[in-house]
């Protein structure tokens, strides 16, 4: 076995015209106040594999153009559709007016293990600030909550990690 070279796979990558083209899938994502920009540049790579639909930047989330998320987006936050708004209630009512609904990930009174949510499509994830979580006023418009489960003593794993194993299980329930 060898592992294909950088030039070998880019090769068979579809150009970035190609790529903002494509369908995408009826996911959302809302960053309600994610501090850390290397997260946020973590999370545009992961929504640009998944073909998310569209990346709302809220609170004190940072938005490009950063050094900080340009390192681990590696482009990526050119070619996912997002926008910055102050306030993550406003974007979740105009979507829930759309019939988009809306998931947090969250450690909640009633969340369920995420490999066992039907989420409905489409559907917008909430993640939240990395000590603090999804904020009160978010919490108390979702439709759902949805969790990892956690074995050992760490209450929850990096917002961006999380991110990933939730996106890919969406996109293999779509």
């Amino acid at each position: 076995m060898k592992k294909r070279s950088h030039k070998e796979i880019l090769k068979k990558k579809p150009s970035a015209a190609k790529v903002r083209k494509k369908k995408r899938n009826p996911i959302f994502a809302l960053l309600d106040n994610v501090r850390s920009l290397y997260n946020v540049g973590s999370i545009f790579r992961t929504s640009d594999a998944v073909l998310l639909k569209k990346l709302y930047l809220c609170g004190i989330t940072g938005c490009p153009p950063r050094r900080e998320i340009s390192k681990t987006a590696l482009g990526a936050e050119e070619l996912v559709p997002w926008e910055y708004n102050e306030s993550a209630v406003e974007v979740l009512k105009k979507l829930k007016k759309e019939g988009v609904k809306i998931a947090v990930v969250e450690l909640a009174n009633n969340s369920v293990e995420y490999s066992k949510a039907a989420y409905g499509y489409p559907v917008c994830f909430v993640f939240g600030h990395e000590v603090n979580g999804v904020s009160d006023e978010v919490m108390a418009m979702a439709d759902m909550a949805v969790e990892l489960p956690m074995l050992g003593r760490a209450n929850s794993l990096n917002v961006s990690v999380c991110y990933g194993i939730i996106m890919y299980d969406a996109l293999n329930k779509i």
